[in-house]
């Protein structure tokens, strides 16, 4: 009996003991829980609050960065006594989102067209351009395979029809800004009633309009296996007026009255791979070159570049336009372009789609300079003044000595106006916004570079080499996207307006 009973109390001790060590387990075990719960929460917590904390640094960065820009724009004023001459051309523009025109897989392999015959080439070439998010404008030779991408296009959800063509564009900027305007184009009577009473349209008027296609796409939209690193748009047409500058004539005619201050010279990337004869064409440029030297010295000149892709087209500009005009304006693709051909004798298709401060300012001093070399001979007129949009920032080089002013005031301008022309909205709200110029920049990639730190609230940068005037401003980049097509006829007309 005694045996039994001590193996029951040795048996209800264990139990006792199992029971003790099981009740420290579970307490262990729960108190771990409660330590990794609050770990969790404690991270969850402090997340929350460096995203806060980001989210309003940034919050407070653009919209210093905004305050900054308006200053600058506002300390100069645009001279209602401002005169402006442009041509050439115009069209209506169909705008529409990519993806509500082209419902076809993309293509395993991009490839480039000069210009476009069939669906399978126009799947190829926008594939080829749509990858690095570059813009790009093709001549579609096939009319019936045209109006049906057009038909396609006007049945879409976000299609409009607005005013398109360089010349018109940069036109209506103008006058929105104040200045009397020369318009040498071509139009409707239905079209030319939608312009402004300060824009005078030199004609002819004609029966019908050329359309151009406008296939807008998002940043980071994919299309099978490929994502654009950028909002961009790539243009389609088949337009057989603006290629001939058939405007030309009657622009000659009323620019002998008008009396301008500045003249600007566009759409000549019309001409690019039109079947024409090269006779003709030569006849065409060389009437634009006389009209740009029979201008006074005190009416400056200005070229806006655009897309080119025909070598030989570009070599003649390069030869016949671009050494009598006094201003350059162009995008980040176009600088490389027009940089090939001085350089090298060949041209560029793409580019980098962001570009650094550094590599943008050495190609521009390296144009500014051959174009200042060759000043002088054969009435080629000297170059004084670049501009250069592109997403992140606007970068200007003037020649300290030229007659273009507020550059400072021009670049804040610029820049806000990328942001307004993307947004679609005159007042700019730093919540659909963002900045992507680096917070540092080097000058250039040789000898002598200076470091510069973004200062939002002095954001634009200025300094001065030799009888150089430099100015980098940076762009507020629209995140909500309205369009992106007439966005650099925008930019740069936006930067002339405060120079002359």
């Amino acid at each position: 009996m005694g045996g039994r009973n001590k193996k029951r109390k040795d048996r209800g001790t264990e139990r006792r003991f199992m029971n003790i060590k099981w009740s420290k387990r579970m307490m262990g075990i729960a108190l771990k829980v409660s330590i990794g719960t609050v770990i969790s929460i404690a991270i969850i917590v402090l997340a929350y609050m460096f995203n806060k904390y980001k989210l309003d640094y940034n919050s407070n960065i653009l919209q210093e960065t905004l305050n900054g820009l308006l200053r600058e724009e506002n300390s100069a004023k645009v001279s209602l006594e401002t005169k402006i001459a442009i041509g050439f051309g115009s069209c209506q523009d169909i705008v529409v989102q990519s993806n509500q025109v082209i419902f076809d897989r993309p293509p395993n392999y991009p490839e480039h067209f000069f210009s476009i015959t069939n669906k399978e080439e126009f799947l190829k070439v926008f594939a080829y351009f749509y990858r690095h998010g570059a813009a790009a404008e093709r001549f579609v030779s096939n009319s019936t395979f045209f109006a049906e991408l057009v038909h396609l296009a006007e049945k879409a959800p976000s299609a409009r029809y607005i005013i398109g063509g360089n010349a018109p564009v940069m036109a209506k900027r103008f006058a929105k800004e104040g200045c009397r305007v020369l318009l040498g184009a071509q139009m409707s009577k239905s079209l030319e009633n939608q312009f402004p009473n300060s824009i005078q349209i030199s004609g002819p008027i004609v029966s019908e309009n050329d359309v151009h296609l406008l296939l807008e796409y998002p940043a980071g939209q994919r299309w099978g296996k490929f994502i654009p690193p950028r909002a961009n748009r790539f243009i389609v047409h088949n337009d057989h007026q603006n290629p001939e500058l058939s405007s030309l004539d009657a622009f000659i005619i009323q620019m002998k009255n008008f009396d301008p201050n500045l003249f600007v010279v566009g759409g000549l990337q019309m001409m690019d791979n039109f079947p024409m004869s090269e006779i003709k064409r030569r006849e065409r440029l060389q009437k634009v070159q006389e009209l740009m030297k029979k201008q006074p010295d005190n009416v400056r000149i200005h070229f806006e570049m655009a897309s080119y892709s025909e070598e030989s087209l570009l070599r003649e500009l390069v030869q016949n336009i671009v050494p009598f005009a006094d201003s350059l304006g162009m995008n980040e693709q176009e600088l490389p372009n027009l940089y090939h051909m001085m350089k090298y004798g060949n041209i560029s298709l793409v580019a980098e789609s962001r570009p650094r401060v550094a590599v943008i300012l050495d190609q521009m001093r390296d144009i500014f300079k051959f174009l200042q070399q060759t000043s002088g001979t054969e009435g080629h007129r000297r170059l004084t003044r670049l501009h250069l949009h592109t997403l992140a920032f606007q970068a200007f080089i003037l020649d300290k000595n030229s007659p273009w002013k507020n550059t400072k005031a021009a670049a804040a301008k610029s820049a806000l106006v990328a942001n307004r022309h993307t947004c679609g909205s005159d007042i700019i709200n730093p919540e659909k916004a963002k900045l992507i110029m680096d917070e540092a920049f080097t000058t250039s990639l040789g000898k002598n570079a200076q470091r510069i730190h973004f200062d939002p609230k002095n954001p634009i940068s200025c300094w001065n080499e030799n009888n150089f005037e430099i100015c980098v401003a940076p762009v507020l980049v629209c995140t909500e996207v309205l369009q992106t097509g007439g966005g650099g006829d925008n930019i740069s007309s936006a930067g002339l307006v405060l120079q002359v």
